[in-house]
């Protein structure tokens, strides 16, 4: 059992990184300003479930398998990364009558889920934090050191599922102020797709392993 002193600061810490706009907050605003508020949340429900599988893996000690490979790690990095770009790319060859028809057929939502799941799940350095941010909090002399750690990834999760879940209905509720105008619509075409492009371009370069 976790001493309560020492999950509330666990809290206090996961909130604090969490409100800080990260890779994952970048995907979700971007879907929720570029298809609405729906779509936003999938995108949570997607990061959230690779975050929680993620943070099972830490607990199991399996991302130490992942982390001990180099050439596993840079692997699945580059997967990561070019599945981001190709997504921008996608996004920035869609032509205007493109765009017109991808507002009246948006994407389905288990698309949009999949998506977010496969850029979460894709991006090694969400292993390296849970592997190296929940034992800092965990104490063996209170119990199973994988119980605690797979909690604390739970908990992390729930917290990281509000906060997203914020972030999802600002961009929505901002966009759908402006959604009339032909203008913003294009340019939240192009802004989707070179923030995916940069999202992946910033995965591919972010240094190694170590």
């Amino acid at each position: 059992m976790i001493d309560p002193s020492k999950l509330y600061l666990f809290m206090g810490a996961a909130i604090a990184l969490l409100l800080l706009p990260g890779p994952a907050v970048l995907y979700i605003t971007t879907r929720s300003a570029t298809q609405g508020r729906l779509a936003g949340l999938v995108s949570v429900l997607a990061i959230e479930t690779a975050n929680l599988i993620q943070a099972i893996a830490a607990g199991l000690g399996l991302s130490a398998i992942l982390l001990s490979s180099a050439l596993a790690f840079d692997v699945v990095k580059y997967l990561g990364a070019a599945y981001l770009i190709y997504l921008g790319i996608r996004k920035l060859l869609v032509s205007d009558n493109g765009a017109e028809n991808e507002e009246v057929q948006p994407e389905s939502l288990a698309r949009i889920y999949w998506q977010g799941f496969a850029v979460n799940i894709l991006n090694p350095k969400t292993a390296l934090f849970f592997f190296a941010f929940l034992p800092q909090f965990v104490d063996p002399a209170k119990g199973n050191v994988t119980g605690q750690n797979l909690f604390l990834g739970a908990v992390f999760v729930g917290l990281a599922l509000l906060t997203d879940s914020l972030y999802a209905l600002l961009a929505s509720s901002l966009a759908g102020k402006l959604n009339r105008s032909k203008r913003f619509q294009n340019g939240q075409r192009y802004f989707a797709g070179l923030v995916y492009i940069g999202l992946g371009i910033t995965t591919a370069l972010t240094g190694s392993r170590k």
